[in-house]
């Protein structure tokens, strides 16, 4: 909690000073209104004299007045600065976690984060706020009237202090059992967070299988297990109230009959035996709402721990040592993309030839040189020593079955996840040394999972240049084969977009996902299973207007955009000049579909199981031929025939 108050407070400072300071006034007024009350008795109702009485109800007049103006105050400023300080801790937290890569989203998950960025944002607020307006006033209030108590008579100042005694062991007893469950509270909400995301977000998949009844237990037990630990704390607390009240209760008892007694004997006045009772009922009661602010302390310095546990989070992609890359020429390379050893490329200027601008003979769009990436705490690598390297204009097809670690190799490309070993290299420089915000302007990435955000089909389009004019996204729509079916909408450019597309089919979504990408003109573009919604005609209308496209920006001068293809369907990847085949996180297979279909066993097992025949691929669907593959350009252990692939496998 005082981390959050120490990085977020300083703008809101004068108010979390002056804030309890009202306060405290406030409380000055409370400590004398007995004694004025015992004044008022003492000189008035003893005396059967009126203008002691009309004094001292003016005096108290006067300081309610007062207070209230003060409490006000306190109240306004606890306002601004609990708001306040919410907000810019929202933000920052929104913020922060835009920032972590995917492997420490991975980590905290998104229910997790979204409880964390409400409710336990929320908690803390409630927590600023009670401490400004009530930490000050109900200990100062507490000890302040022991001490007046004592100055009347120290004997009954000794019930008081025995009184206080019991109700304080008693407070420390509950709080020390009830810290536990309010934790356990707060993991429990993301659980049900968890629950209600994925039957709302999932509602159609529910449906289809009839499956409504199971998530209701689901939820209903989840939610059932929460109310068992908030019940549970709910009892130990409820203990709080009653025995405070029995205590002050049995302590007034015993105040009346000792003070009654010294009344007699002329040792007290009635004025001061109701003035103790006074104060030993604001203390006690003060014990009662310091025990409130404890639970809420306590909840929110749960809450401020798992806030300040994303805040702490330092992201393990950065940009850290990067520095911004000056892209020269029509070719836009960076100027320091030539590489004094060439360890493991292919000879780029045979394979691409003069379609390639002058200066990128010697530059890979893309290389991988033997990388590896393993997950946190996964037993296995999700890919395993891969090189190969694609050069500009290019397509690369990634093939393989569920699970093989496609997605994943794609990935290391725009810095999701950082390999573990190896290195990956955009336009001949590594990934690590670009800065991210321009790595990922230079490469274009449609995921798996088409998604869109509400707003409209411009607002969407325009993520990656907000400068695109309608003509380049309109162009963007035509290579993406999404042009027609936007021009049927009312608003065309300007048709609305819901959450997460529900508003267009999978087709469209994954259609307007890679206009999207297309928008900016990225020199690499991934499209990572972008295209499994569309029917073949659609898919292979897409690939021959990508092909267009690269072969139309090398005609100008430009360089021409490589393109990775991930996909399932042999027909999508056919085409490509060069085809990795993976299986088990291993490149088990590298070449044209040609040179797999006679030498790779696994891609003769999956052509195979989807019917493809062994024909010539068309020459129109290749943008420049194939790379002449060499032994460097296939990781160690890299799988081309079937005796391999037992060995090996």
């Amino acid at each position: 909690m005082f981390k959050l108050l120490k990085r977020f407070g300083g703008s809101y400072r004068a108010n979390l000073v002056l804030g309890p300071l009202c306060k405290l006034i406030e409380v000055v007024f409370d400590l004398f209104t007995p004694i004025i009350v015992a004044y008022m008795i003492d000189a008035g109702v003893g005396t059967h004299s009126v203008q002691p009485v009309l004094a001292g109800g003016g005096i108290l007049l006067a300081m309610a007045a007062v207070a209230i103006l003060f409490a006000l105050a306190c109240q306004k400023m606890a306002s601004r600065a609990s708001q306040g300080m919410g907000t810019s801790i929202r933000h920052s937290l929104y913020e922060h976690i835009n920032a972590l890569s995917h492997a420490d989203l991975d980590r905290f998950g998104t229910p997790s984060l979204t409880t964390r960025i409400t409710n336990d944002v929320n908690q803390v607020q409630l927590a600023i706020a009670l401490g400004i307006r009530q930490l000050m006033r109900w200990p100062f209030l507490a000890v302040g009237s022991l001490v007046a108590a004592l100055a009347i008579d120290v004997r009954l100042g000794l019930i008081f202090v025995v009184s206080m005694a019991v109700v304080g062991g008693l407070f420390w007893f509950v709080m020390k059992a009830c810290i536990p469950y309010y934790r356990s509270m707060q993991a429990k909400l993301d659980r049900i967070a968890l629950i209600v995301r994925e039957g709302l977000s999932g509602v159609r998949v529910v449906r289809a299988f009839v499956r409504e009844g199971h998530e209701r237990r689901r939820l209903a037990d989840a939610a059932q297990d929460q109310a068992a630990t908030a019940i549970a704390v709910g009892r130990l607390s409820s203990v709080l109230n009653p025995v405070t009240f029995l205590v002050m209760y049995l302590a007034v008892c015993a105040i009346l009959w000792a003070g009654g007694i010294q009344v007699n004997i002329g040792e007290l006045t009635q004025g001061q035996v109701v003035a103790f009772v006074s104060y030993m009922t604001q203390a006690l009661l003060s014990i009662v709402y310091v025990a409130n602010l404890v639970v809420v302390f306590t909840k929110a310095s749960a809450s401020a721990a798992r806030v300040n546990e994303v805040l702490a989070c330092q992201p393990s992609v950065t940009d850290e040592g990067a520095e911004p890359v000056e892209l020269w020429g029509s070719a836009g390379l960076p100027g320091v993309a030539e590489r004094a050893d060439g360890a493991g490329l292919p000879d780029t200027a045979e394979q691409a030839g003069a379609d390639l601008p002058s200066g990128a003979e010697q530059v890979p769009t893309l290389a991988l040189r033997n990388v590896s990436f393993a997950y946190p705490g996964a037993a296995a690598d999700a890919v395993h020593d891969a090189t190969l390297a694609l050069m500009p204009g290019q397509t690369l097809g990634v093939i393989g079955g569920t699970g093989s670690g496609k997605s994943t190799l794609v990935s290391l490309i725009p810095r999701l996840y950082d390999a573990t070993e190896g290195a990956v290299e955009v336009l001949g420089r590594d990934v690590r040394a670009w800065q991210l915000k321009q790595l990922r302007q230079v490469v274009g990435m449609v995921p798996q999972q088409a998604m869109l955000v509400s707003g409209t089909i411009r607002s969407n389009l325009i993520w990656r240049d907000a400068g695109a004019t309608d003509d380049d996204l309109w162009r963007a729509l035509e290579l993406a084969q999404a042009a027609e079916f936007v021009r049927t909408l009312a608003d065309g450019l300007d048709a609305p977009v819901e959450a997460g597309g529900k508003n267009f089919s999978g087709g469209q979504r994954q259609r307007l996902t890679i206009a999207r990408a297309l928008v900016g003109a990225p020199k690499l573009l991934i499209l990572d299973d972008s295209a499994s919604a569309l029917d073949y005609k659609t898919d292979a209308a897409l690939r021959v207007a990508l092909a267009s496209y690269g072969r139309d920006a090398a005609a100008s001068g430009e360089l021409p955009p490589a393109v990775v293809v991930v996909s399932q369907r042999v027909a999508s990847v056919r085409a490509a000049d060069l085809i990795c085949v993976m299986r088990r996180g291993k490149v088990v297979g590298l070449g044209t579909h040609d040179e797999l279909v006679r030498a790779c066993a696994i891609y003769q097992e999956i052509c195979a199981s989807q019917g493809v025949e062994d024909e010539t691929v068309s020459p129109g669907m290749r943008q420049f031929p194939p790379a002449q593959l060499s032994h460097e350009t296939v990781s160690p252990g890299t799988t081309v025939s079937r005796h391999e692939e037992v060995r090996h496998g």
